[in-house]
């Protein structure tokens, strides 16, 4: 079973060769083998997903139509609220918390037939690129568990490719999905800006959050995707009328047929100049000559507003970040220091007990670019340079259909390596930030492995709602390799 993808065990729960206990089963014995060694599950609900598993095994045996993924055990990032299952963001502050309600995806996977069976550890508040800063220790990469899963879905990406989940929920807010996925060689969507409910995703940046899937290839994402979509009343940006729905595995000439004169892909060459890995170059510019050799044209550009990306994404998600944690006070629920006394005590001390290092730092770095004297300097100057770089995404995608990248500058560092240099942890966002800033799709796929046999991820970014040409281009790209078909050894 661990051979195969999500939807060929939903297939093989309806063709009734196998069981969706048998599925929850299996996985939740992988759990206990594995995440001792990555500590990618912050809680596992065993009575809760076999009792869910025997439900929506009745309801398939009796005919009821759910989706092309029911039965499939999932896990969730620990910053998406989900009743009856503790939600903490990886942070002391809501250490034991347990929300009264679930969010809009979780009530889609639910009403679809999947089986939560647990929630995954991250980033504390998804702040942080290597899933260390959290409460709770730091996930461990999967192909060597002395490296960083990434972050801040270190969790999720990390369970996925140890196989001790077939497919994972996590939430991209500057690459928070991609960047993980690259580094431990899974498939993930950061579907557009308003594709998918916000409604139950703890806020870190709310102009920047998206939920998005995770899995062993990018058909398993593409059907996820088409559950979790979709318009909400309860989320006013959630703009998409309907949920996606995407055709049908392609064939080898997708590249032709897509667009008249064949699909153009942009290369943004002023990526591949500096900073950059040789081993990360060498991969994803293979990875474009697949694409080129497939029936693609691969047209080399310069990205323009690269220096503005970074420090306009940390100036505006750090000013939003410190209005959202506001409300995290010691007052109205999660931690409260033991110590404090007076009013003044419970903000102060509680906040500064709950929160982490990072978290305190944007925290802090955001009250400075929003108050008086400042504003003016620093966060309306990002707002606009986002506007620019959105101006310049919509230019682009008037040459071209898509645009390929790396996802990150380097495959996974060490543990502890970047942690007390904020700075350099943040430029590993590079290639990724401006998607959130501009609101666009952009998946993450494996395309190789550098020198220390770890792997690489490829980006695939694309105009709004362009998610379907992104999916299939990603597609063709796996039915002609086999990078994510690799997995790592020695953990079970």
């Amino acid at each position: 079973m661990f051979n195969l993808s999500s939807l060929e065990i939903a297939a093989a729960i309806k063709q009734k060769k196998l069981r969706a206990v048998e599925a929850v089963s299996a996985y939740l014995k992988a759990v206990e083998n594995i995440d001792r060694k990555i500590n990618a599950f912050l809680s596992v609900n065993e009575e809760r997903s076999l009792s869910r598993a025997d439900e929506i095994q009745k309801k398939i045996d009796s005919g009821e139509e759910l989706s092309k993924l029911a039965g499939v055990p999932i896990a969730i990032k620990d910053n998406i609220s989900t009743k009856e299952l503790k939600t903490s963001c990886a942070s002391k502050i809501l250490e034991g918390f347990e929300p009264i309600y679930n969010a809009t995806v979780i009530e889609k996977l639910e009403k679809a037939g999947l089986i939560i069976i647990g929630k995954l550890n991250m980033d504390e508040f998804a702040m942080g690129g290597s899933s260390e800063t959290g409460a709770f220790g730091a996930v461990k990469n999967p192909w060597d568990i002395a490296r960083v899963a990434g972050g801040s879905s270190g969790g999720s990406a990390a369970a996925v490719a140890a196989g001790e989940i077939p497919l994972a929920l996590g939430s991209d807010t500057g690459g928070s999905i991609r960047q993980p996925c690259a580094f431990c060689g899974a498939s993930g969507i950061k579907p557009t800006y308003g594709a998918v409910s916000r409604y139950g995703l703890v806020a870190y940046a709310s102009s920047l959050d998206q939920i998005g899937p995770i899995g062993r290839n990018i058909e398993d994402c593409a059907a996820l995707l088409e559950i979790i979509s979709g318009q909400d009343v309860r989320d006013s940006t959630c703009i998409l009328q309907k949920p996606f729905e995407f055709t049908e595995k392609v064939s080898l000439t997708a590249f032709d047929g897509l667009v008249e004169g064949g699909m153009k892909i942009g290369l943004p060459i002023n990526y591949f100049e500096k900073g950059i890995d040789e081993g990360v170059k060498k991969a994803v510019l293979a990875a474009a000559k697949v694409f080129e050799d497939a029936g693609a044209q691969v047209i080399e550009f310069t990205m323009p507003l690269t220096e503005y990306m970074v420090p306009s994404y940390y100036i505006i998600a750090s000013a939003e970040a410190s209005s959202n944690l506001s409300r995290y006070d010691g007052v109205k629920y999660g931690y409260r220091s033991k110590e404090a006394v007076t009013l003044n005590d419970i903000y102060r001390m509680s906040r500064n007990e709950g929160f982490g290092l990072e978290v305190k730092r944007r925290i802090m770095l955001g009250s400075f670019v929003l108050s008086s004297g400042y504003y003016d300097a620093y966060y309306k100057k990002a707002s606009q340079a986002r506007a620019m770089i959105k101006s310049a995404y919509e230019k682009l995608f008037e040459q071209f259909d898509m645009i390929l990248s790396p996802v990150a500058p380097t495959t996974a560092y060490k543990l502890g390596e970047n942690i007390d240099d904020p700075v350099k942890m943040y430029m590993g966002d590079i290639y990724t930030v401006s998607v959130n800033l501009a609101g666009l799709p952009a998946v993450s796929i494996p395309c190789g492995f550098d020198e220390h046999d770890l792997p690489v991820g490829l980006q695939l970014t694309g105009s709004m709602f362009s998610e379907a040409k992104l999916i299939n281009a990603a597609r063709a790209y796996q039915n002609i390799t086999d990078w994510h078909n690799k997995k790592p050894g020695g953990l079970s």
